[in-house]
């Protein structure tokens, strides 16, 4: 029902009528953040220099930095030595963006969607593999079913680069891939990569 203000009579003119006041309408909660809110969060945080040289990098691990992303997200600014990847993972059924802020990163994804529960072994379908390479400055946004592994290819250098989820992730599912055979091997909870 709308709040409508109509003065009362003895603060009305008789001279002319006063018409009632336009309802003022309450903020309500924002809207969750979309793929492409995710992408223009990390794109913004990633051209941050000053936060991404603050990153201290380690020589053999990844190191990270929880960020507060937009509307509730979970986010991240992650260094990664030369040789280190993630191995393939899912996100939860939460959907995300990653953007590369120094050095360069490559994503090798499955352009299917995998069922998420109730399943060890799939076999893949030829065709599925997708890989994109991500420089400084390049990202990609992804919706809740993505699969896929982040490596940094580089022999000599680290990259950095920015990731954001939405809602933040309830869990990961960690896999093994050998051919076309992909395997559920953990799920892994948020206290476990906290």
């Amino acid at each position: 029902m709308h709040d409508v203000r109509i003065p009362s009579p003895s603060s009305a003119s008789s001279a002319s009528p006063v018409a009632p006041t336009r309802p003022v309408a309450e903020p309500g909660p924002a809207a969750p953040p979309t793929e492409a809110d995710l992408l223009d969060f990390a794109r913004r945080t990633a051209a941050d220099t000053e936060l991404v040289a603050s990153l201290p990098l380690d020589p053999e691990d990844r190191t990270w930095l929880r960020l507060e992303g937009p509307g509730g997200s979970e986010a991240w600014l992650i260094g990664w030595p030369p040789g280190t990847g993630t191995g393939w993972h899912d996100h939860g059924g939460s959907h995300g963006a990653l953007v590369t802020a120094a050095g360069e990163l490559m994503e090798q994804s499955l352009a299917a969607r995998l069922p998420t529960e109730g399943w060890k072994t799939l076999e893949l379908a030829d065709g599925v593999d997708r890989e994109r390479p991500l420089p400084a400055g390049r990202g990609r946004a992804f919706g809740p079913h993505h699969v896929h592994e982040v490596l940094n290819t580089s022999t000599t250098r680290h990259a950095v680069s920015v990731h954001a989820y939405y809602p933040p992730l309830p869990l990961m599912r960690r896999y093994s891939r050998t051919g076309q055979v992909l395997r559920l091997e953990q799920v892994e909870q948020p206290e476990e990569w906290g």
